[in-house]
Formats: C-alpha cells, structure tokens, sequence
C-alpha cells in the first residue's frame, strides 16, 4: 500500500490549526464584546435597577425644570389704596387675627406655620415677620390671647385646639412654645371659627352642625350651646367678652350671654336677642369695637346695620338702623368686616371686595380680584384705618378712605353744633387728621 507523502500531510495539519485558532479568537471577540457591555450597564445603572444613559438623563433634567416652571406664581395685585402686601409664607393664608394692642399679626398657612407680623412695619419697605413651626400638622384658624403672650391654633389634621406661649427674647424677638398637651377632641363636624374673650375667662369653638363649645383655658368644657339652625356658618365672641352670637340656615342672628359670677367663676348660658329682618340664610355677621352696633349679610341680597345696645333683659330688639343692597350675597357666600367705628362696612364675594359707607348706605370702593383664590378672611386693623384680606399666599393691607370720609362728615356735623370752644378745637383736630390722611391718598375731595 502507498503512503501518502508527508509534505502534503504538514500541509493539511496547518491548514487544520489555522481554522481552530481564527475559531477561538472570534470566540474570544464575541466574549470580550459581551463583557463590555455588561460593565456598560452596571455602570451607567442607578440605586433603583434602571439604566440612565445620557439621553434619559437630560430628559429628567427638562422634566425637573418644567416642573419647577410650573410652581404656581404669587398673584400680583396693584391698586392706588393698596398700602402693603405681606409675602412671607408658602402655602395659601387660611386666617389672620390682630392682637388687642395692635403692635401685632397672626396669619397661619398649610404651610405649617404661623407668622407674627409687626404692624408698625406695614406702611414700610420691609416686612418682618417671626415663625412659628406647627409640627406635623398645620393651622386653620389663629386668635391671639388678650394679654398678647400666646395664640391658640386649630389644628387640620388633629381636629383641636393647641396653644402657643409668646416668650419674649434679648433680641426684641419671640421664642415659640407649644404647650405639652392639646385640648381634647370634642367636636362631630368641622370647625367654622374659634374665639377667646377679651376678658380671659372663656374659649369659644363652633362646628358646622349646630354645636358651639364654651370652654375654660385649662381646655374643660364649660357649656355647649345648641344653635338649632340646622347647620352653623359663622360664629364669634363679641369685643366686650359677654356674647356669643351665631349665624346658619336660618334668617337671623342668635345671640347668647356667658355669665360669670362676681369672683369670676361659670354661672351659664342664656339667650340674650335676635336679629331679625333678613328673608334668608345669614352668610356673615360682625361687631363694632364696643359691641353695640353688629352688622349682617344674607343670601337675600342685602346687608344690614343693627343697634344692640338695648335692656334684652327687659325683652327690647335690637334697632335695624340701614339696610343697603348687595347682589353677590343672592348667588355666593360673602364675608363681612365692620370697622371698630361701624362707620364702614367692607363686604367681601369671590376674590374682590367692596366698601360701604354706613351712614348713607352707599358703595364708595371696590376692589376686584385682590387673591388669587376666594377670600378666606378679612378684617380692619384696631385703628379702622387699613383694612386686611387673606385668600392666597399673601395679605394686602389697604387704606380705609371711607373711614376718613365718614370721620370728615361727622366732625362737619358736630362742628356746627358745637357749644364751647374746647370741644371745637377737639373736633377741628380730627377733622384736620381726616382730611390730612384723604389729601396725602390723593382723594382728598375740594
């Protein structure tokens, strides 16, 4: 048999080993390749798994910046009373309350905190503020206590009432303090407004069933008063500090004294009077700064100025003393504020505001759209000269031109009546103020 020859032999194996080795080396190629890529994603991967190339990267990006483009803006306002805006919080003002000195105001936020405001900054530049942090939950109403040294709270999230101690720095500041316990939980139904007396001796909380609460400051329950109006709108402690008046369904005010006992401890509660006139709903009361004048609004379409200072003991009304219309009240729920006076009445639909003057029951200014969102509050400062409304994330403070219109009208009147010449020189004074204040507002009329 014949052997094959061995340079052919040589051949093939070459050829043999070549193929094996270009095998392997693509082999080792595909391997290489797949191993890049694998420590191309464990690189490029985040803490949660997914992988962030440079593309999504710069999506995210956009998307952070559009969401930060589209953080609602602070609602811009201008008119020529507007006399300050306060900017300080970052959540919409559900509240406000002036202190009883009037160095001071309270405005809580769902921000989670309360500011205390310097009046006597308002007509600056500058408006300082001080905070205080609500832990875990935040305020829907504020009300100063009489002595000025603490503010009590109701809570959203917590449904009660958490008071706060004012303690006054070196600095000329003041350190916050809540106290160790809240008022316990009482209510069935949200709560439409609270109230201290100006006396100290009594709390007030009303809900929106019938029910208000008399409380002592030791949070004890002291009285609960039934209003039988089906539900409550409104309710508020008067400035003298001996009623307690509601509103609701029904056509009327109902107003009940709180008596004390000459050593100063709880006797009861007892009707004193109504106000009845209106031919719907109340939406709205107020008091003047000495509780003898109140004022309503009804979803009849009017408002009304009433005389309270009467003997009820001795079954006498109130007097109505002017009735003036206003259409909003017929179709939205309306706020009221009635200057310490009663000489202006300033009403409040939707986001706008409107001014009257109570002696003649005539409009003399509005404001349109002042929030961003509905009026939440709205209130004249102790003076009766700036009046404070609260719907966004901001107050505006504006000048009362109604009130020194109204102090004009009446000093002219008592002027002429005037029998001695210290009493003339008295009213020549205010008169003077008055007219000063319109002509430095540019509306002094000639």
């Amino acid at each position: 048999m014949e052997l094959p020859q061995i340079p052919e032999l040589m051949g093939l194996s070459l050829l043999l080993g070549l193929l094996a080795l270009m095998a392997t080396a693509a082999v080792a190629r595909g391997w290489l390749r797949a191993e890049d890529e694998t420590g191309g994603r464990s690189a490029g991967q985040k803490a949660n798994g997914f992988p962030l190339d440079k593309s999504l990267r710069s999506k995210k990006q956009k998307q952070h910046q559009r969401i930060r483009k589209e953080k609602p803006q602070q609602h811009n306002f201008t008119h020529r009373l507007l006399a300050a805006a306060l900017k300080s919080h970052s959540g919409n003002i559900s509240c406000m309350d002036f202190s009883s000195n009037g160095k001071y105001l309270a405005t809580c936020a769902d921000d989670r905190t309360v500011r205390i405001w310097s009046t006597k900054d308002f007509l600056q530049r500058e408006h300082r503020s001080m905070r205080a942090n609500v832990e875990l939950d935040h305020a829907t109403l504020v009300r100063f206590s009489p002595d000025c040294r603490a503010f009590v709270i109701w809570l959203a999230n917590g449904e009660t009432l958490r008071v706060f101690k004012m303690t006054k720095r070196e600095d000329g500041g003041y350190t916050f303090t809540a106290t160790p316990e809240d008022f316990p939980k009482k209510h069935k139904a949200p709560i439409i407004n609270i109230g201290i007396a100006d006396t100290g001796k009594f709390i007030m909380t009303a809900s929106s069933d019938t029910t208000i609460l008399i409380w002592n400051l030791k949070g004890q329950v002291l009285s609960t008063i039934n209003t039988n109006q089906m539900n409550n709108i409104h309710a508020a402690i008067s400035p003298c500090s001996r009623f307690v008046a509601s509103c609701g369904f029904t056509p009327d005010v109902k107003v009940w004294e709180v008596c004390f006992g000459k050593k100063g401890d709880f006797q009861e509660v007892v009707r004193a009077f109504e106000l009845k006139g209106h031919s719907a709903a109340v939406h709205f009361f107020a008091f003047s700064n000495d509780s003898r004048r109140m004022a309503s609004v009804s979803k009849d379409g009017t408002w009304k100025l009433w005389d309270t200072d009467v003997e009820y003991k001795k079954q006498q009304d109130p007097y109505l003393l002017r009735t003036g219309r206003f259409e909003d009240a017929s179709t939205v729920p309306c706020r009221l504020a009635l200057s310490p006076d009663a000489q202006v009445l300033a009403l409040a639909s939707g986001s706008s505001i409107h001014l009257y003057n109570t002696r003649r029951g005539e409009k003399e200014e509005s404001f349109e759209q002042v929030h961003g969102e509905c009026i939440t509050d709205l209130s004249f400062d102790i003076t009766g000269r700036l009046l404070a409304s609260c719907g966004d994330r901001a107050v505006r403070l504006f000048h009362n031109t109604p009130g020194h219109r109204a102090v004009v009208e009446e000093m002219q009147g008592l002027l002429k009546r005037a029998s001695n010449e210290s009493t003339r020189q008295r009213l020549q004074q205010q008169l003077t103020q008055a007219q000063e204040a319109l002509k430095s507002l540019g509306v002094l009329k000639k």
